[in-house]
């Protein structure tokens, strides 16, 4: 996948008189500032107290009063600037990674540049140092740039594939849920971390502004300076190197300096959602008309220009839509993710799909007794991982006070910690369980080794379904979360596997598809809780995270109704699982109805998915790592995948709770960020492998 066009001529078009030319670039430009500066007018003109555009200019030239212009000094004009600043420097970084690596896709986002430059400040906040704003500009910028820089070494640069964007968005998954469980752990000391998180551009005073702006500064001109350098690589990387470019060293450099503007945009608003894709996007049709475009020492400021417009417009119009009060506590960047989120899905249906496979499972079948004895043993860890979760935590049992619980002679306080502690251990296990044999049907069913209930924004609709009704109707019960979190999914799912579809749900578009749907879920997330009361919102973060916390019995019987039937079926239709996940061709021949069998596989994984998360929260990866797992240990037939993947799930959720809440006892951590832990390496590992 590129972004390298033929010249005019080649596409059989004449290219206009250099003047002409020259003259639309400028007058493009000048319609670029003018957008901006009208926008800035309207943003500096909004808030919670009215003031006119004529009061705007009043205050500029000296002659409001005292308190027009206390409100334009302290609050609008900053937040104003911040979003020139923010959008100018994230547009210029999305321009710089799309060119030096040819690919479309490629933005601080899904590069994980913005993830690790969040995280880096949120482990300083932690920390409690008290130290200057520009060294935490600095710990951003090392942060931002060593992500980059994991990402670039696993999956390559200037590769023209959407591997690259995989590898980041997995990466930045994984940042993201050790930044949640930071803020987690430490609520005083992050308070108003995670609103700041979505990306906001609200500033009290020009402080930190003034120091953010000679950072985008030097980046725009130290991009200047690469300019040339960089057209030469959208030529390619030999005919660079024949007219004497450095291509590595070029593009280590544009790299530095796009982690540069992403740290400053991060420092001084949060991690802003999608501006770096958005910008470069809108871009590419003006560079098509106008050749002038074309060069990036005119592209890179005209995309920069695009970025402000794109905040200061989310900014405008977020306020105009829940209005001034509500404005101020809905974050900018939730508009704005939920924008690139739709760029996102357009350009993956947009894009070629490159045939790029990850590594295969191998083709072979164990033996019978070497299955029974994998079962055995897989069984048999079961159990101590479920007996270690009932007997461990934050008061330590034996099985003798089990036994007594069991025939109700038990004390009080040993019936009080089993009471709470047994319904976790069981939602813990039940929900990986459901999550190992969703993610076994998808992946069945798409023939894609990458596809996941969490991957694909399934996980992710249920997590908005559930956390929607957990906002508006705070005493909903285990049966109505279960209906909400299976309306998400079904309509995340009926989106993302009806557009992929199209294509024969080919490997890497239907990927990409779930990242932009999961963006979108994240973003709307977001919006929900800024929006709710404080307690509202941080439960709704502790389930966010896949926590078990204050799960009861009813909680778990959804998830065990619909497992077992969703078991049943999946067991029943096993040799159909076989057929689909060979090809297309193969089932029809052998008078299989495909289109009603993958329907009704990913009916059932839609709802597995979703009584996972209305049982657990969000737990993300179990669906690719146990099925992955599975195979490796019994081969490619479902008859016996099935079971050891369940039990692989299962034992891996329950561990990960186990390890929750022990590991730093009394403080706890969600099974879901435990998970994420082990299943970022594993996505990239499987990246890295099919690259080979």
């Amino acid at each position: 996948m590129t972004t390298t066009l033929p010249p005019p001529t080649a596409r059989g078009l004449r290219p206009p008189p250099a003047g002409a030319a020259r003259a639309g670039t400028a007058g493009a430009a000048a319609a670029l500032v003018v957008l901006v500066v009208a926008l800035a007018v309207a943003d500096i003109t909004q808030g919670t107290a009215h003031l006119a555009a004529a009061d705007v200019w009043h205050a500029v030239t000296g002659r409001a009063g005292s308190d027009d212009a206390a409100v334009l000094v302290a609050s609008r004009l900053p937040r104003m600037t911040a979003g020139l600043l923010v959008g100018a420097a994230l547009g210029m970084a999305g321009s710089v990674l799309q060119a030096v690596s040819r690919n479309v896709l490629a933005a601080p986002d899904t590069l994980a540049v913005n993830a690790g430059a969040y995280l880096a400040l949120v482990v300083l906040t932690v920390t409690g140092l008290a130290v200057p704003f520009l060294a935490a500009s600095l710990a951003a910028f090392v942060g931002g740039l060593a992500a980059a820089a994991v990402v670039l070494a696993l999956s390559g640069l200037g590769t023209g594939t959407v591997r690259l964007i995989l590898a980041g968005s997995a990466l930045a998954l994984g940042l993201g849920s050790v930044t949640d469980a930071l803020i987690l752990l430490f609520p005083q000391r992050t308070e108003g971390l995670y609103q700041w998180g979505q990306g906001g551009i609200g500033q009290n005073g020009f402080d930190g502004v003034a120091q953010m702006a000679p950072f985008v500064a030097a980046g725009l001109a130290g991009l200047c300076v690469l300019a040339r350098r960089v057209d030469a690589l959208a030529l390619g990387d030999d005919a660079a190197r024949g007219v004497g470019v450095p291509v590595r060293g070029t593009r280590i450099a544009a790299v530095v300096l796009a982690a540069l503007l992403a740290a400053a945009s991060v420092s001084l608003a949060g991690p802003v959602g999608f501006v770096g894709l958005c910008a470069p996007a809108l871009m590419r049709p003006l560079a098509r008309r106008l050749r002038g475009f074309t060069r990036a020492r005119a592209r890179i400021p005209a995309t920069g220009l695009l970025g402000a417009a794109l905040v200061l417009g989310a900014d405008v119009l977020l306020r105009a839509a829940v209005g001034a009060d509500a404005s101020v506590a809905v974050p900018t960047g939730v508009v704005t993710s939920l924008v690139g989120a739709v760029f996102l899905i357009v350009m993956a249906l947009r894009a070629p799909d490159t045939g790029d496979r990850a590594a295969s499972d191998r083709l072979r079948l164990p033996r019978r007794g070497t299955y029974a004895l994998t079962l055995a043993v897989l069984c048999a860890v079961l159990a101590g991982v479920a007996i270690a979760a009932v007997l461990l935590g934050d008061s330590v049992l034996l099985l003798g006070d089990v036994a007594h619980w069991l025939t109700g002679r038990a004390g009080r306080a040993v019936s009080f910690v089993l009471d709470t502690r047994v319904p976790r251990v069981c939602a813990a296990l039940l929900a990986g369980a459901a999550l190992a044999l969703a993610g076994t049907l998808v992946q069945a069913v798409t023939r894609n080794p990458l596809a996941e209930p969490g991957v694909l924004g399934v996980s992710g609709g249920g997590a908005l379904g559930a956390v929607l009704l957990t906002t508006t109707v705070p005493t909903a019960g285990s049966w109505g979360l279960a209906g909400a979190s299976a309306a998400g999914a079904a309509a995340a799912a009926l989106l993302v596997f009806g557009l992929a579809a199209r294509g024969g749900f080919r490997q890497h578009r239907l990927v990409l598809l779930g990242i932009g749907v999961s963006a979108a879920t994240t973003a709307l997330i977001g919006l929900l809780i800024a929006l709710t009361d404080p307690f509202s919102a941080t439960k709704a973060l502790i389930w966010l995270s896949g926590s078990t916390y204050g799960r009861t019995f009813p909680d778990v019987v959804p998830v065990a109704v619909v497992l077992a039937v969703g078991a049943a079926v999946a067991v029943a239709g096993r040799r159909e699982l076989d057929l689909v996940s060979l090809d297309e061709d193969t089932p029809r021949l052998l008078g299989l109805r495909l289109g009603r069998q993958r329907l009704l596989f990913l009916v059932i994984c839609v709802l597995l998915t979703a009584a996972a998360v209305a049982a657990a929260g969000t737990i993300g990866f179990v669906g690719l790592v146990a099925p992955h797992a599975a195979r490796s240990l019994a081969g490619r037939r479902h008859a016996r995948v099935l079971p050891v993947a369940m039990l692989l799930g299962a034992a891996l959720v329950a561990a990960a709770d186990l390890l929750g809440r022990t590991v730093i006892a009394p403080a706890q951590l969600g099974a879901g960020l435990m998970t994420a832990l082990v299943g970022t390496p594993y996505f990239v590992r499987l990246l890295v492998r099919g690259r080979r």
